[in-house]
């Protein structure tokens, strides 16, 4: 059976994040140092998951003074449903080669 394509490390990492606080908005520079995944690995996941309806995001309303708006993520019910089967899923083993001794170090 195929993987699912929100079943990666890194997403699973960004389902567990916002499932921590399902009904609380998290900014992604939040989910980022939680998760400690690059902007350009998080922010495409989350459109991902915005894309698949698991994800709802809005912009932040009346940012301070000198900052622009941000945008918000949280999981929506679908969201949540798959981030506790996802967390239910067993994780795939790793498949690594060994190096043969012609191979080098």
């Amino acid at each position: 059976m195929p993987a699912r394509p929100d079943s990666s490390p890194q997403t699973r990492a960004v389902l567990r994040a916002l499932h921590d606080h399902p009904a609380h908005w998290r900014y992604g520079y939040d989910i980022s140092r939680e998760t400690g995944l690059a902007s350009g690995t998080l922010y495409p996941i989350l459109g991902r998951l915005s894309d698949r309806k698991l994800v709802e995001t809005r912009w932040e309303e009346d940012p301070p003074e000198g900052r622009p708006r941000r945008h918000l993520y949280r999981l929506t019910a679908d969201g949540v449903a798959r981030a506790v089967a996802v967390a239910q899923e067993p994780v795939a083993a790793r498949v690594t080669r060994r190096r043969t001794a012609t191979e080098g170090a």
